[in-house]
């Protein structure tokens, strides 16, 4: 019998060290000025807290949401090593009961976990979490991942294109949206040439 989704990561994240390494995805760290004191972020399957931490340390208030008990663990190990306060969530995103209208940003990177009959679904919670004006802040892979193999799921039908994303945010003001093939340097879990797609999408006042 094949391991459930939550064994799968329970396994990876129970490893000595960080699967994806203790420094923040480089897009999230770019966008520093987004983050600010007083502000609300819910970080989604946010593992072992490396870009809620970052955010954290910006002053917001982070909600770092996994279905990983030892990945939590070593985000709260992170988090007191940085000496920030984070709210520590595990719950399964599909699950996720959290308020509408509840968060200035939601940081979604590299969720890739949703195949496509389960991605509207997903697209949905986060749109309606965002409070009028907010922003969601993202990055995926693109389907040519799947043949550099350096991170990310291999089906190439859950990974990002420009026309999906413009569709799916349809509704809201896309401030950007790139794609762009960069070196990753994300741990042993993300390393090496990599096809991603960036996006910050405001929803409507």
């Amino acid at each position: 019998m094949n391991d459930s989704p939550q064994d799968f990561w329970n396994q990876r994240y129970q490893a000595e060290g960080f699967l994806f390494g203790r420094e923040p995805n480089a897009f999230v760290k770019s966008q520093a000025h987004l983050f600010k004191p007083g502000q609300d972020v819910l970080a989604i399957a946010d593992g072992e807290g490396r870009n809620g931490v970052f955010v954290a340390r910006q002053g917001a208030r982070v909600t770092s949401v996994d279905f990983s008990a030892p990945a939590l663990e070593k985000a709260r190990r992170l988090a007191d090593e940085f000496s920030v306060e984070i709210t520590i969530e595990q719950q399964d995103f599909y699950d996720w009961q959290g308020a509408d209208d509840a968060y200035d940003i939601v940081l979604a990177i590299f969720i890739q976990f949703a195949p496509p009959e389960k991605r509207p679904q997903l697209f949905d919670t986060i749109k309606r979490l965002v409070k009028p004006g907010g922003l969601v802040v993202m990055q995926g892979y693109r389907p040519e991942q799947v043949s550099y193999k350096t991170g990310g799921p291999p089906q190439a039908e859950n990974m990002y294109t420009i026309d999906l994303l413009r569709t799916a945010f349809a509704d809201f003001y896309i401030q950007h949206l790139k794609e762009h093939d960069s070196i990753v340097d994300e741990g042993i879990g993300h390393s090496g040439l990599s096809a991603l797609i960036d996006m910050i999408a405001q929803r409507p006042e």
